[in-house]
């Protein structure tokens, strides 16, 4: 079986040395890429490899980890981020899950929840999605459901937020393949909704769906 690919973001090089040296003894995992800052990180994007889970230390000097988020949410490629920090800090927390983290761990987490919560990511694209639900509808004082006659999708952009709320956590080239149009479209229908809702991410589009219960699974 491939390995999970992985890359680390964190300014003290033994903890990255740890979390490498943890992974690799828990077996699935390799890490293929490592950065001592969120500038470093940043300045090496696009990857010619995108790792399918990125772990970032949120204190950092220089750019935070919300920050990395933050300037990830401008860029079409999607990164899987897996956000540490030491600081269990409900504003951080909520922060992290609104501009597009993937999950969440307290730097003392054990090796088992670091290792469900990594395999949750890259199976279902999200760890503890109800966990993200919940904290976002509260971090967002407008979250709720919005009154039916505001919210009007064509048939296509119906179609595009259901594959984006699909398990299988397709990529825009796939979702091209199935709906038979080109990748520059379907950044149409993204463009669309973003422009329209009000929406920064692809965790902000599944949020849009559940809280207005307009794809499966959410219908």
């Amino acid at each position: 079986m491939e390995k999970v690919s992985i890359a680390l973001v964190d300014d003290h090089k033994i903890v990255r040395q740890g979390l490498k040296g943890l992974l690799e003894k828990m077996g699935g995992y390799k890490v293929i890429a490592e950065f001592e800052s969120g500038g470093e990180f940043l300045s090496a994007l696009p990857f010619e490899v995108v790792p399918q889970v990125i772990i970032i230390d949120y204190s950092m000097p220089g750019l935070n980890g919300i920050e990395v988020l933050k300037m990830l949410e401008k860029r079409e490629e999607e990164y899987r981020v897996l956000l540490l920090t030491q600081h269990f800090d409900e504003q951080i927390i909520n922060a992290a899950y609104h501009h597009g983290a993937r999950g969440f761990l307290h730097k003392n987490c054990t090796a088992t929840e670091l290792k469900a919560a990594i395999d949750a990511i890259v199976t279902i694209g999200y760890n503890n999605i109800s966990e993200i639900l919940k904290r976002m509808r509260k971090y967002d004082p407008l979250a709720g459901t919005m009154p039916a006659h505001k919210i009007v999708l064509s048939k296509r952009e119906n179609e595009f937020l259901k594959l984006v709320c699909d398990e299988r956590e397709l990529t825009y080239d796939q979702m091209a393949g199935i709906m038979n149009v080109s990748v520059k479209s379907i950044e149409a229908y993204r463009t669309a909704l973003f422009e329209k809702y009000n929406i920064k991410s692809k965790v902000g589009l599944v949020l849009f769906s559940y809280r207005n219960r307009l794809t499966e699974p959410f219908l």
